[in-house]
């Protein structure tokens, strides 16, 4: 590795990416310079389990000299009293003790290394099917997917998996390794026909480049440097090829998305919006639009922890003030005034399924999108996916790792894009509320008109009343869960101040209120003048009974005529 001296002109040997070649001594700056100057490309490795994906990024930071010594010499091992050492260069990037242990890739190991020509961002993701969370996580900021085959096996369903996610992902760039060449004895026949099968499998997933290297990680062949056991093969090495090719400068060409994150006002003299980039360039004196509210301004300055700038462009942290006071707040996205993103509460989206629980249309979770949560539902499913033949099929549901395409209806618009236009503002996670694990990944596809079955606010019941339920928090939940299902505003509190409830029936929901006292079901509604609180128990033979159904205090608020039974299924 590069060695820095202390001496006023202090000069570095800058080692080279390839072996054999002698360092050239340069000054200090210019080899900062030359680095700031260096593009940088991310990439992210799959394909099925025990292919050699860890092992190839081994050896590719060993043979480029990217490896500190004493990791070396930590994961050298001799396998008897004559034997030569042997690096396991799994272990360069298996840096978690149960992944050690079991010689397997469990989580994304992220990693860092250049060469004289490029800057390198790795993310090695696991390649069993139990973590493909994992995979999609290390993949979604990737330009490129390093996707390896063994020579011996060819495409497994998981490899087949793990290409369709890059491809959905946005991935427009595919390098299929064909590894352990060594033991098929770096047969062209065999290599020629698993380049056929990749190029017919990536041929059905649209406008996807891919290029095909026999490689063999365990000798090194074609990995750093082209081998001498193919001559047969006359193209890049692994490395010519990540060196060399075209990195898409996809956000800086995009309009302008920046999703609030904060609003910074230290004093009465400044209000600042803060985030970070999510596509584009901003200049000062640009107009902007803020949205969901679509006023307009103009950008009065872009400011960054090191000072003032008069442009910026994405992935910058900045904080922007505008020229009139809008009301913006955290969610809320500023945007290019041409081509603004959509506001939308119903669209339709890829979505990889990643829970063991199944996905179940109807249930609400959280989705979060950019900076801002919203509660959303799955209300159909298009088509699941055949990872084997990726033929479009039927279902009602989607089980872990399943990838289908579904409508997803959200309580409240989301400034959106579809994920083939921009993949910050295209993309969210759906949140279990009651786990909060990550249960499913999503990429927008196209928005849905509120009239074809989102959560309009004209679709949603504006019923005023106060459900008091006490300590009763499972029954809270699933009757806000059926509330939601009947399209009715509906809030859950456990806040015991009467103006509070008062302000909530004037705003036209149902609000169930919990505390921490068992007490009767009741319900509470405002009469005198719109002023007085009026509480009578819910109904006769449920308001004593602490195990009071969810069903049975819808079936009683229809009677009541608070709300209407628009969907009869889902109060049973």
């Amino acid at each position: 590795m590069p060695h820095l001296t202390e001496a006023p002109n202090a000069r570095i040997d800058e080692v080279s990416s390839r072996p054999g070649d002698a360092p050239v001594p340069i000054p200090i700056e210019e080899f900062l310079a030359q680095e700031q100057s260096k593009d940088l490309l991310r990439f992210s490795t799959a394909g099925s389990v025990d292919d050699g994906k860890s092992t190839l990024i081994g050896r590719l930071l060993y043979d480029s000299q990217n490896v500190y010594e004493d990791h070396v010499r930590a994961v050298t091992r001799t396998q008897g009293t004559h034997a030569l050492p042997t690096i396991d260069f799994a272990q360069l990037t298996d840096g978690l003790r149960a992944e050690r242990e079991q010689g397997i890739t469990i989580d994304v190991a992220y990693r860092y290394f250049s060469t004289s020509r490029r800057k390198f961002i790795i993310a090695d993701t696991p390649g069993h099917e139990q973590y493909t969370r994992n995979m999609a996580t290390g993949a979604s900021t990737a330009d490129l997917a390093i996707i390896l085959l063994d020579a011996r096996k060819g495409i497994l369903t998981q490899s087949r998996r793990h290409a369709y996610i890059a491809s959905l992902l946005g991935i427009p760039k595919l390098v299929a390794a064909v590894n352990k060449m060594d033991l098929v004895g770096y047969s062209q026949d065999v290599f020629e026909q698993h380049q056929r099968d990749l190029k017919a499998l990536v041929a059905r997933m649209g406008n996807i480049e891919i290029e095909c290297i026999p490689v063999s990680a365990l000798e090194g062949d074609n990995v750093v440097t082209r081998g001498e056991n193919t001559p047969w093969y006359s193209g890049p090495s692994l490395l010519e090829y990540l060196e060399t090719v075209p990195v898409a400068e996809r956000h800086s060409r995009l309009s302008f998305r920046l999703p609030v994150q904060r609003v910074i006002r230290p004093h009465q003299h400044f209000r600042g919006f803060a985030g970070q980039i999510a596509a584009g360039t901003i200049y000062r004196g640009d107009t902007v639009v803020a949205l969901p509210s679509g006023r307009k301004s103009r950008v009065q300055s872009i400011s960054t922890f090191d000072g003032d700038l008069a442009q910026a462009q994405a992935p910058l942290s900045i904080v922007v003030t505008l020229e009139d006071e809008l009301d913006i707040s955290r969610g809320d996205v500023i945007a290019s005034e041409e081509a603004p993103p959509q506001a939308a509460k119903n669209f339709e989206a890829s979505l990889v399924w990643l829970h063991p629980q199944a996905m179940h249309i109807g249930k609400t979770y959280l989705l979060k999108h950019t900076t801002q949560t919203v509660k959303a539902r799955v209300s159909s499913i298009r088509h699941r996916i055949d990872i084997e033949t990726l033929a479009e099929q039927p279902a009602d549901t989607l089980q872990m790792n399943a990838i289908g395409v579904v409508v997803v209806e959200a309580n409240r618009a989301l400034i959106v894009d579809s994920y083939n236009q921009n993949r910050s503002t295209g993309s969210f996670i759906l949140i279990d509320p009651t786990s909060n694990a990550t249960v499913g990944a999503g990429m927008i596809r196209q928005v849905i008109a509120d009239g074809d079955g989102a959560y309009a606010e004209k679709d949603l019941l504006q019923a005023s009343a106060l459900l008091m339920v006490g300590n009763r928090p499972e029954l809270a939940a699933d009757l806000e869960e059926r509330l939601l299902a009947l399209r009715v505003a509906v809030v859950r509190t456990r806040v015991q101040n009467p103006d509070t409830w008062r302000a909530l029936l004037h705003a036209g929901v149902v609000a169930i209120v919990e505390s921490n006292e068992s007490s009767e079901l009741s319900i509470a509604s405002l009469h005198g003048g719109q002023s007085e609180l009026i509480s009578e128990a819910l109904a006769q033979g449920i308001a004593a009974d602490h195990t009071a159904s969810a069903h049975a205090v819808v079936e009683a608020l229809i009677k009541k005529q608070i709300i209407a039974a628009r969907i009869g299924d889902e109060t049973k």
